[in-house]
């Protein structure tokens, strides 16, 4: 590759309190109805008043919607595009974690385009975006998905997932304030901070990754790897959760330019048939697709072992791949998450539906380093299943 195209991300504002932002950027869309979208937990918690009554202050009118689930699924998407459609707002806001953020993009963008959410799926298209759609600003409530800054929006289908990918999904506003995550679970800490790590590691080993890409990649490789844990089981840590919400954001940038491959398209089926949080989805794939593809990129594997803080000063190339792996099943084991398929109550004869949804995923695949065919995703998935790590002979 001579050259690489990069997108940038949108106008972001980071940091502990960047909340107090939000007003100042709404005042400059000039909104008389503004729709906010956000987990109703957040909502019955209280956290999405951070937000909403500041806006209410100054005199907007504000309406939440918590039409939410976790991996949301299509029919989900296209009640609240008809909802947002009917309601004559002006801006949308996304509150929450990643399903909120990715639901507010759709609703915002298809608001102004006709058809249905359907219509506009990566895997069966028939429609294109012509409307860029109402403006949005997306503020994260975990360290985890990136959303705020890709232009992509992921919905589940009946056995997998599907995402809808347009310029016009990214964010106008980005607000990733670390204060907003102290009140998160280990569980979800974990989940949502691997999902970040693994956006970096997998834009990394990517085939269309740049030196752009890279240097944000094994930045937030470095600071996430080191506040994980911390996260995990001090969830009020300021330092850490900064790290992790910093570190999150800027795996957001990296993969955004050069794609995720493997492990997410393989974490797809998971979510789509057995309801698996994406960010443990993620997790549990994560050592075993990186071992399997292991030989196609052990120079690569190498820098991500010292970005992990490993010390590679002494090893080969490949000894040093073999010791990243070897981190990356203690860091999901240390954070909590189930590190085999059997653990997650998935049958061993769903490997073949898995392998089948897996295939499927044609625009994930084909950023590999290692070409991923049936074989060998049905292979990653036995691995999975049996805790024993297997790779290409």
């Amino acid at each position: 590759m001579k050259y690489s195209q990069l997108v940038f991300a949108p106008l972001s504002f980071t940091g502990w309190g960047a909340l107090d932002e939000l007003v100042p950027q709404v005042e400059k869309f000039d909104p008389k109805r503004i729709l906010v979208i956000t987990d109703p937990m957040l909502e019955k918690l209280g956290l999405t008043a951070r937000a909403t009554e500041p806006l209410r202050e100054k005199g907007w009118e504000v309406e939440v919607s918590t039409d939410v689930e976790p991996e949301p699924p299509l029919a989900l998407g296209e009640r609240l595009v008809k909802f947002t459609r009917e309601g004559n707002f002006d801006l949308v806001i996304g509150f929450g974690g990643g399903s909120a953020l990715d639901l507010a993009k759709l609703a915002a963008v298809l608001a102004k385009n006709e058809g249905n959410v359907a219509d506009y799926l990566n895997l069966t298209a028939t429609r294109s975006i012509t409307e860029k759609g109402l403006p949005k600003i997306l503020i994260p409530t975990t360290a985890g998905t990136g959303s705020e800054v890709t232009n992509i929006s992921v919905l589940s289908l009946d056995s997998s997932k599907d995402v809808i990918a347009h310029e016009a999904l990214i964010a106008d506003v980005a607000i990733v304030d670390p204060a907003l995550t102290v009140t998160v679970p280990p569980r979800v800490t974990a989940a949502t901070g691997v999902d970040a790590l693994t956006h970096a590691i997998e834009a990394y080993v990517s085939v269309n990754a740049s030196p752009t890409s890279d240097a944000l990649a094994l930045h937030a490789i470095r600071l996430m790897s080191r506040a994980i844990r911390t996260a995990v089981h001090d969830g009020e840590n300021k330092e850490a959760r900064t790290a992790m919400s910093h570190g999150s954001y800027i795996a957001g940038l990296a993969f955004f330019n050069a794609g995720v491959a493997g492990v997410h398209a393989l974490a797809y089926p998971l979510g789509g048939q057995f309801h698996i949080p994406h960010g443990e989805s993620n997790a549990v794939l994560l050592p075993y697709v990186m071992n399997y593809i292991r030989k196609s990129t052990e120079r690569r594997m190498r820098d991500i072992f010292e970005a992990l803080g490993g010390n590679a000063a002494l090893m080969s190339d490949e000894e040093a791949s073999y010791a990243c792996v070897d981190e990356l099943v203690r860091l999901v084991k240390d954070v909590g998450i189930p590190h085999t398929l059997q653990e997650f109550d998935i049958p061993e004869s769903a490997i073949e539906s898995l392998t089948k949804d897996g295939v499927k995923q044609k625009r994930i695949l084909a950023r590999s380093p290692l070409p991923l065919h049936e074989e060998d995703i049905r292979n990653v998935y036995r691995a999975a299943y049996s805790g024993k790590l297997t790779e290409r002979t």
